[in-house]
């Protein structure tokens, strides 16, 4: 029995000796695996006689249950051990404060919040968003809109043109959304009645311009379309988006290739304090500029302007924001500064409707 007696030394100081679960697996393998040492020990009881296999095999089994008592137990402080170490490694401050996640964070552009705005307030006088693409041509950007040849605007010094192609004719960045407008009346039959938000691009930099821009024009095109109908949509438009019971406007004659008349928009507002208020005060703002549209404009787009006739508008949208908002420099609209969007942003699931107010 001296064997059995050193086994179970030698085995119980391996286990006691283990540091971590991976080594007490180790020792329980070496003892009692298919090829360990008691497991060895068994497979001799068949080649005894039946007194020695009786005693020999309850001397066995008195060691095996001994030393799967003593894993056991081993097994139970490791695993304490191991998640008391897990524990002391992995506290969590819970003074701490906790991090905003990305939608609490997360803001929506000034910009982007406007558009969101002027679409809730047409969509519900009934107008469609038409859209056209950055990249025009000259024929759409200025001819069928009835700039003449020789028009400042048809300069490098007003337009971003592309290099000339091979038949010599330019591509160019639109100047303005007025292209869509010109797309739409190709494209679909009267009665239209579209506005078309977008990106444009004019050779200009300063506190109030800036060379990429973006603008919303209107169209309705219609059979007794008159200026009545023109001044009141832009009417209910400005009580809508600046959130005033009433408004009062002037228009100024003026003077637009597409449109005649022309005529340039004035809102009456308030600028004490250095705060612009609307629907108050005895100063004026111009916000727009719009016009009836020209008899060549509606020829030039495939319709009878003796059976058609029509009226738009156009406003700068990062102005709109500008005034809305209290946003000082048109510049810093475009640089990315997260702390400005912070303070100027809306939150991602503020959704602008007409009944809960479109000031987010």
């Amino acid at each position: 029995m001296s064997d059995l007696s050193a086994l179970e030394t030698e085995t119980l100081t391996q286990i006691a000796a283990s540091t971590d679960e991976a080594a007490l697996e180790t020792v329980r393998l070496s003892a009692l695996g298919k090829k360990g040492a008691i497991s060895a020990l068994l497979a001799t009881l068949g080649k005894m006689s039946p007194e020695e296999r009786k005693e020999r095999g309850a001397a066995i089994n008195v060691l095996k249950d001994k030393v799967s008592d003593a894993l056991g137990q081993r097994k139970s402080v490791l695993k304490k051990a191991a998640l008391e170490a897990r524990l002391k490694s992995e506290t969590v401050d819970v003074s701490l404060p906790t991090r905003e996640n990305g939608q609490d964070i997360g803001r929506i552009h000034p910009i982007s919040q406007v558009m969101d705005e002027l679409t809730a307030i047409f969509a519900d006088m009934g107008f469609s968003i038409a859209e056209g693409p950055d990249v025009e041509t000259d024929d759409y950007n200025f001819t069928k809109l009835n700039f003449p040849l020789g028009h400042p605007a048809r300069e490098m010094h007003d337009t971003f043109f592309f290099n000339p192609s091979e038949d010599g004719t330019r591509k160019l960045l639109r100047t303005h959304t007025s292209p869509v407008q010109v797309r739409t009346m190709l494209a679909q039959k009267p009665p239209i009645r579209v506005i078309c938000p977008g990106r444009t691009y004019r050779c200009d930099s300063d506190q109030t311009h800036t060379p990429m821009f973006h603008q919303v024009e209107g169209l309705v095109i219609e059979k007794g379309a008159h200026m009545g109908h023109l001044k009141w949509i832009l009417e209910e438009f400005c009580k809508a988006f600046f959130e005033v019971p009433h408004v009062k406007m002037q228009f100024r004659p003026s003077f637009f290739p597409f449109t005649e008349p022309s005529m340039e928009v004035d809102i009456q507002c308030s600028r004490k304090g250095g705060e612009i208020r609307f629907g108050e005060g005895t100063d004026w703002l111009e916000i727009l500029g719009c016009g009836m549209v020209h008899p060549n404009v509606i020829r030039n787009c495939g319709l009878d302007p003796d059976e058609y006739t029509g009226f738009a508008w156009g406003m700068g949208i990062d102005r709109l924001a500008m005034l809305k908002y209290g946003i000082s420099d048109l510049r810093q609209m475009f640089e990315g500064d997260v702390r400005w969007l912070s303070h100027y942003g809306f939150k991602a699931l503020d959704v602008p409707t007409l009944a809960g107010g479109v000031g987010g």
